[in-house]
C-alpha cells in the first residue's frame, strides 16, 4: 500500500536571502522543489574610472593636478596591447602636453565643481566675482585668467571652477554681445565685394567684421574662436 505525505518546509531567513523548500514523498517517488528569492544587496555599485572611459571633456587627475581632456583616440596595433593617445590641458598652468594611458587602466577623476558668479568689476589686476545669493566675493589674479578675459563685461555671469577648494578655472557665455568702439571705414566697392576688417569693440579685444559694420553698432561673437557672428 502506497502511503503519501506532503508538507512544507521553511527554512532560516538572514539578510541575505530567504528559502522556501516545498518537499514530497511516497514510497514509490520523491519529489522535491526549491525556489530560492535572494534579496537586493543594499551596497551601492562602485564603478572605476578608466582610460575606456575617457572622452573629450573628462577631467583627471595626473601628477596631482587636474587636467581636461582635448582629443583622444583609441589605438589597437597589430601587435602589442592597446591604449589610449590622449591631449591634456592643465587647469592650474594652461600647458597642453601628449600623454598616452594603457587601455583599460585605472585613472584618478578630478573632482571639478562649477559655481555660477557675477562679473562685478575690476580691482587693479584683481577681477572681482560675487555670488548673487550670498554676496561673497572671489578675487581671480589676471595673470591667471588668461585671454578669456577680453571678453569680459560688468554683470556678466560666469562659471567658476573649483577644485579641492580653489578655483582653477573660469568660463565666459559661449556668445557675448559687444559694442564696436572703433572701425576702420572701408569702401562701399569693397562692401560690395565682401571682405573683413579689424573692428575694436567695448572690452578691448579686436574682431574681424564683415565691411558693412560699423562704429557705435552691437555685434555677436563667439568667444571660443573670436569670430564675428552676427550684428544685433
Amino acid at each position: 500500500m502506497n502511503t503519501l505525505m506532503s508538507f512544507k518546509l521553511y527554512s532560516f531567513s538572514s539578510n541575505v536571502m530567504q528559502t522556501s523548500a516545498s518537499v514530497s514523498f511516497s514510497s514509490s517517488k520523491f519529489f522535491q522543489t526549491v525556489k530560492f528569492s535572494p534579496r537586493r544587496s543594499s551596497f551601492p555599485r562602485i564603478y572605476a574610472f578608466s582610460s575606456n572611459d575617457i572622452k573629450v571633456g573628462s577631467n583627471i587627475e595626473v601628477d596631482g593636478s587636474p587636467w581636461k581632456v582635448i582629443e583622444f583616440l583609441h589605438v589597437k596595433p597589430g601587435k602589442g596591447a592597446a591604449y589610449v593617445r590622449t591631449t591634456l590641458r592643465n587647469y592650474m598652468t594652461g600647458n597642453s602636453v601628449e600623454k598616452t594611458f594603457r587601455a583599460g587602466s585605472k585613472i584618478e577623476q578630478a573632482e571639478i565643481s562649477k559655481e555660477t558668479k557675477q562679473f562685478t568689476y575690476k580691482d587693479g589686476s584683481q577681477f572681482v566675482f560675487m555670488d548673487l545669493s550670498s554676496y561673497e566675493e572671489v578675487r581671480l589674479n589676471e595673470s591667471d585668467m588668461g585671454d578669456k578675459t577680453k571678453w569680459l563685461k560688468e554683470g556678466m555671469d560666469c562659471n567658476l571652477l573649483f577644485w579641492k577648494g580653489k578655483v582653477i578655472d573660469f568660463e565666459v557665455p559661449l556668445q557675448v554681445k559687444v559694442k564696436i568702439v572703433d572701425v576702420d571705414p572701408g569702401t562701399k566697392g569693397e562692401a560690395a565685394q565682401g571682405g573683413s576688417k579689424p573692428a575694436t569693440v567695448e572690452t578691448g579685444a579686436v574682431v574681424y567684421v564683415p565691411l558693412f559694420v560699423d562704429r557705435d553698432q552691437e555685434i555677436i561673437v563667439d568667444t571660443r574662436t573670436g569670430q564675428y557672428v552676427s550684428r544685433v
